[in-house]
């Protein structure tokens, strides 16, 4: 509380604090059974010294060395108070670049990441873990061929993800243009520096991606083609948190919390699950209020972050134990049932999320500067609304927009699906909006080893009458799937999935059905099986930009470390191939118009267009394999979410769960 302990005193004798008991107790119970947790930092500040509750912030990074020296001391204050840094660094000019005041040469953006990588070593987050960090470089910067290869050893930027933002100009070159010509200029006088190929650069990130997982693509074209924000900024978005989930203007935060959607599966008479959509309208409210309060009782390390929060006043609500909601209802997560469901999961949050920060706004005032966005106008954050046919939403949207009109909106925007590490872990479900990486897997302790089994698939297994040792063995000798295990019904191995019975275009459109109507973006891993070529992970880009992502994070089985988790032989391995849905492949015939990405995106598949296969020769290229261990406990980290992860002890590369 920001009152003295006097003032404390006061309020109690006049009894000023008894109409907020039902509403302390109504929280207090709303977390301890796990229906909803906030992010790490929230738990683990508030009520102490600190008091630094957000997870996500973002720091500009202006070309003046004071500047830079300023953005790293916020940096590290950020780091001491438990929060992660976005930073882009394309303001900054390019190697070699002259600087006039010294008559020397410039070092370069890369450089100065090193800066911000060794203040993170040494600045652990809250005094608890080290701190994490996006590291950003826009496409047309002259320096984006040396960042893009940067991370493809092991020991480089170990704090940091790093990201590719793309724009317009550049997409545009690459999937229109014969030549794909694309110039770089200087970020001092935006004059051209040189001339690349586009299909050259984005072969670059991809093979880099295929070997290291990194960089990521983030897209500030679809970022900003809603981003109501800008009119009153006077600038678009372009930087994101550590797990790019979250777009922040400069000394912008952000609170995020997630609700536990498996808590709201209802038994029946019959033994069956259905959705407790009622249940699941009154956790959005309560939390939306939840995460709003939070702004205010915050207690923010830098004042320009103070300032800049308050006057947006964004907040992140988002979910997890989708995968786990998806196993108990019987319905396989990458079917068409299983993306309805996911669409309308998501479609309900961001809605029943705004309605509650129009009604908070009618109560406590709008967002300073909202009056100054395009909220005004009738325009609303959310692409679904735009792009989706009005007779496929389930909500009313119009009524809502004239209430905003009327009355404002509490805070900015309101949905994020962030990364759920931490949290899902505490609540013993599954991660954000990502199927379970696997079903079964080995636990090693210093008592010996057991096998750890996703409780839901532990009682279906058991009223199968099929549980027991030898079968947990084989699903965990089998990448932790089902599939392809005789002794396990059909039903089960179709409901049943992980990460890697899924193709990796079935990922991108289980990341796109909950885009289409989320305000920020999501977390998420697009997973890939080992054998995926370098012409597989550039298609994802293709499709990826297509389905109108925010930004994306490939990961090919074993490109970070040689087993995933601890298999129980050394014969382990995968009995199974994966190969997109036919809704997938409908999608790509009926909805991309591009020949170029018509074509690209068919070869990776081997689709039919036009009933003629269409087929790229794969290329060859030299794997780098590395071992990534968790600095904690020193055992094998697993890259979910876009996030670096350990199911041993709980560590996370990431800050917001």
């Amino acid at each position: 509380m920001k009152v003295s302990f006097k003032g404390l005193l006061t309020l109690l004798a006049a009894k000023k604090l008894e109409a907020y008991s039902d509403k302390i107790t109504e929280y207090f119970k709303m977390m301890t059974a796990q229906n909803f947790l906030p992010n790490s930092p929230t738990m683990m500040n508030a009520g102490g010294r600190l008091g630094q509750l957000s997870a996500c912030f973002v720091l500009g990074m202006n070309d003046g060395m004071e500047e830079i020296m300023k953005s790293t001391s916020d940096a590290a204050l950020i780091f001491k108070s438990g929060g992660g840094v976005g930073i882009n660094y394309s303001d900054l000019r390019e190697e070699g670049d002259i600087v006039a005041s010294t008559s020397g040469v410039a070092s370069g953006p890369v450089s100065f990441m090193n800066i911000i990588n060794t203040v993170t070593e040494v600045v652990k987050q809250g005094g608890k873990r080290r701190g994490a960090n996006m590291g950003i470089i826009e496409v047309w910067h002259p320096d984006v061929e040396k960042f893009i290869t940067n991370k493809t050893e092991p020991g480089i930027l170990e704090n940091f993800n790093v990201s590719v933002g793309i724009w317009e100009d550049f997409w545009n070159a690459l999937v229109n243009t014969e030549d794909g010509n694309y110039v770089l200029r200087s970020p001092r006088d935006r004059k051209p520096v040189k001339e690349i190929n586009a299909h050259q650069l984005i072969d670059l990130i991809a093979l880099s991606a295929w070997k290291s997982a990194e960089p990521g693509l983030i897209f500030f074209d679809q970022i900003n083609k809603y981003n109501v924000f800008a009119k009153a900024r006077q600038a678009p978005l372009r930087a994101t948190n550590p797990c790019g989930e979250q777009s922040l203007y400069p000394y912008e935060s952000c609170n995020l919390g997630s609700i536990n959607l498996v808590n709201y599966a209802q038994k029946q008479a019959d033994g069956s699950y259905e959705f407790d959509w009622q249940g699941y309208e009154e956790i959005i409210r309560k939390t939306t209020r939840f995460l709003d309060n939070i702004i205010d009782v915050n207690n923010y390390p830098v004042p320009e972050i103070n300032v800049a929060s308050k006057e947006s006043r964004r907040i992140g609500l988002g979910v997890m134990g989708v995968a786990d909601l998806l196993y108990k209802l019987k319905i396989p997560y990458n079917s068409k049932e299983g993306y309805e469901l996911q669409s309308k999961l998501s479609e309900a949050l961001t809605y029943y999320s705004m309605e509650e920060s129009v009604a908070l706004s009618n109560s406590r005032g709008e967002f300073p500067l909202c009056s100054k966005t395009e909220y005004p106008e009738g325009k609303i954050p959310v692409s679904g609304y735009y792009e989706k046919s009005k007779s496929s939403h389930s909500f009313e949207w119009d009524p809502l927009i004239e209430k905003i009109k009327k009355h404002g909106i509490r805070n900015v925007l309101t949905t994020t699906v962030a990364p759920t590490g931490t949290l899902s872990m505490i609540a013993d479900c599954s991660n954000g909006m990502e199927p379970a990486f696997a079903l079964v897997f080995e636990k090693r302790v210093t008592v010996g080893r057991f096998f750890y089994t996703n409780k839901i698939l532990e009682e279906a297994l058991r009223d199968e009458g099929i549980y027991n040792d030898e079968i947990l063995e084989k699903i965990a000798d089998n990448y932790g799937s089902l599939k392809g295990i005789e002794e396990i019904p059909q039903w089960m191995q179709d409901v049943f999935v992980t990460a890697m019975d899924i193709h990796w275009a079935d990922h991108l459109m289980a990341q796109s059905v909950w885009q289409d109507w989320i305000g920020n973006a999501i977390a998420k891993t697009i997973n890939m099986p080992y054998d995926v070529t370098v012409e597989d992970v550039k298609s994802s880009y293709l499709l990826a930009h297509e389905l109108g992502l925010k930004g994306m994070t490939v990961y090919r089985d074993g490109s970070r470390h040689k087993q995933v988790l601890h298999m129980t032989s050394e014969n382990a391995q995968k009995t199974f191939e994966v190969t997109p849905t036919e809704y997938m492949n409908s999608y790509i015939r009926e909805n991309i118009t591009n020949d170029y990405i018509k074509k690209q995106v068919g070869a990776s598949l081997a689709l039919k267009i036009h009933n003629e296969e269409i087929k790229i020769e794969p290329q060859k290229h030299e794997e780098i394999m590395e071992d990534r261990l968790c600095p904690t406990c020193k055992n094998n980290l697993v890259f979910v979410e876009g996030c670096s992860i350990c199911i041993e002890c709980g560590y996370s590369g990431c800050t917001s769960g």
